[in-house]
């Protein structure tokens, strides 16, 4: 069964902001932290940014300035927030759930994945 939907991908022109949203299940969402990550095309999937279940973030350095990431623990809902949006911005993004001890690292033993959705970045 799907278990983080995401939404707010889009097109948006240099400069522009667009929020991404992803709703989790109750279970995945209380003990993960969540996060998002890119996927360019002929590029490695990236993380943009995460959030732990106590709520401490990091961000990827591309990102640290622009994008903002909340979680709203009533909703089971992660929002990424994107501001200043650049062409390099343009990728799939991925919405991400893992333990919070797992988060930036490259292999994490439990991994939850949202479909994907596309945000371009173009004037």
């Amino acid at each position: 069964q799907v278990q983080l939907v995401e939404s707010g991908g889009g097109l948006v022109q240099p400069g522009g902001s667009l929020r991404l949203s992803c709703v989790a299940s109750g279970s995945i969402f209380s003990t993960n932290a969540m996060g998002w990550y890119r996927q360019a095309p002929g590029e490695q999937r990236e993380l943009v940014a995460a959030i732990t279940t106590g709520g401490s973030t990091n961000y990827a350095d591309s990102v640290k300035g622009r994008f903002t990431l909340s979680r709203d623990n009533a909703k089971n809902t992660v929002y990424l927030q994107m501001n200043s949006l650049k062409s390099e911005d343009t990728a799939v993004y991925y919405c991400n759930a893992r333990p919070n001890s797992f988060v930036g690292m490259r292999y994490s033993p439990i991994n939850y994945w949202g479909q994907g959705t596309q945000v371009t970045v173009s004037s």
